[in-house]
């Protein structure tokens, strides 16, 4: 390998990690606009504590992510009363919602346990591409 190779192959490698990082960082935010969809269906509201506490993380780590959120147009909070998501907040937590469940109906459909396919399509349901989507979907007889 000479040294243009080395360099490609390094500059592939960084680019590969990058995108990895950012990966990880959308599937957490992610997470949360599907968790705070989810509880301000059913509580009415989503508390910073309650976040935290669902998720498994600190309530600093909360904080956190959920002023990432509101920077990112997906939220805003009202004081004394929680965190509510924005119009963008509530589309991508119903695209998200839709991903995992063809994911869930996909792994179901490959003979995985129910109980199992939710755990998988949790992590798999950030990473999969949209063409990858679509053939799920057509495999499921739904396009």
């Amino acid at each position: 390998m000479d040294e243009d190779e080395a360099e490609m192959t390094e500059a592939q490698e960084a680019a590969r990690h990058a995108s990895a990082r950012t990966a990880r960082a959308s599937a957490l935010m992610q997470d949360y606009v599907e968790l705070i969809d989810d509880l301000l269906s059913s509580t009415g509201e989503a508390r910073p504590t309650d976040i935290a506490r669902r998720l498994g993380v600190s309530h600093a780590t909360a904080i956190k992510t959920i002023a990432r959120l509101k920077r990112e147009g997906l939220a805003h909070s009202k004081p004394y009363r929680g965190v509510f998501l924005t119009t963008a907040g509530h589309a991508l937590a119903n695209e998200v919602r839709a991903r995992h469940r063809v994911v869930v109906d996909v792994l179901k459909a490959l003979g995985v346990p129910p109980e199992v396919a939710e755990i998988d399509a949790e992590g798999i349901e950030h990473h999969v591409s949209d063409a990858t989507l679509a053939a799920f979907e057509k495999f499921l007889g739904r396009s």
